[in-house]
């Protein structure tokens, strides 16, 4: 079976190649053996904030996230928390703050994960992935859903507990889908949503219901975004997508009728592409590339069969 990490496309898909961190979750509710790993020489910590973090580019074709000793991290007026311990031991921990600590050299500099995602290692963008999403969390569930009493943080930055009704709240993952629909001629459906520029087109895309199966999101979707029908649909892989807590779930799915009626609300145009169309389109700049970062384009690529060209880096006939 064809999967995310085959050569159909550059890389593994960007944001889901482990990078050998255990998570460690049986040390998080520890306070003690918190303090010890924090305190160990080396463990290293980085600072998020905002959704960035600092990274520097290593001049031979690396780029890193700056991590530094523990005992030289901005601990001050920041949330720490347990991201996992890699394959050597070192433990590693997120500082959340109101702003970036200053630029540490001349090469360090903020960036988001959709810039860092396709620069850093696997490791370094497992731990900012994650550290990300915890941020994200902290920031916007500071009260308590039950009683609206203000919580306080636990489990190392996973849990938010209220000390006034005991409800404890978990770090929050919205499930999406998003599906590569081909037709019988096997040409694939894109989309252009309202917001977007002339020219991007992308899979179809949409957030799982309560009390929805992953396959029935598949075709509601489909049939709500493009007024397409499908069927046969199947799991490819999924991607961690915290902008700002979702969950990608990527499937491939058969149309049963071409016809395409776009619901004008989120989509404002949806085409079929053959193969052929997508490489003259891109091509000739009427179709934009698709973001290295998501899986959308390893969806593509595993249905065009190989990395999708780029402008300016077509290879002759």
């Amino acid at each position: 079976m064809t999967t995310l990490t085959d050569r159909t496309a550059d890389a593994p898909l960007t944001l889901s190649a482990t990078g050998g961190i255990d998570r460690a979750a049986h040390h998080r509710m520890d306070e003690a053996w918190l303090a010890a790993a924090w305190s160990h020489p080396t463990t290293r910590a980085f600072v998020v904030s905002g959704g960035q973090a600092l990274i520097e580019d290593r001049g031979d074709g690396r780029t890193e996230l700056v991590l530094m000793p523990s005992f030289d991290a901005p601990f001050t007026e920041a949330h720490r928390y347990f991201l996992g311990v890699d394959e050597d031991g070192v433990r590693y921990f997120a500082l959340q703050k109101d702003a970036l600590p200053g630029r540490m050299d001349d090469i360090a500099r903020p960036a988001g994960l959709r810039e860092a995602g396709v620069l850093l290692s696997a490791r370094d963008a497992e731990l900012m992935t994650h550290a990300v999403g915890l941020e994200n969390w902290q920031r916007t569930h500071r009260f308590c859903s039950r009683c609206g009493e203000r919580t306080v943080i636990a489990a190392a930055g996973h849990i938010r507990r209220c000390p006034a009704c005991g409800a404890e709240h978990y770090p929050r993952t919205d499930p999406a889908v998003i599906m590569l629909v081909t037709d019988e001629q096997d040409r694939a459906l894109l989309g252009r949503q309202v917001h977007w520029p002339e020219g991007r087109f992308s899979t179809l895309a949409g957030f799982v219901e309560p009390g929805e199966s992953l396959e029935a999101a598949v075709i509601r979707e489909v049939a709500e975004e493009a007024g397409v029908t499908v069927a046969e649909a199947s799991y490819v892989g999924s991607q961690p997508w915290p902008f700002p807590a979702s969950l990608m779930l990527g499937f491939t799915a058969r149309a049963t009728s071409p016809e395409i009626q776009v619901d004008g609300d989120e989509i404002e145009e949806a085409r079929w592409f053959s193969r052929e169309d997508v490489r003259a389109a891109i091509e000739s700049g009427e179709l934009l590339p698709l973001s290295g970062i998501s899986i959308a384009a390893r969806l593509v690529e595993l249905w065009y069969g190989e990395p999708l060209p780029r402008p300016g880096r077509l290879p002759k006939p």
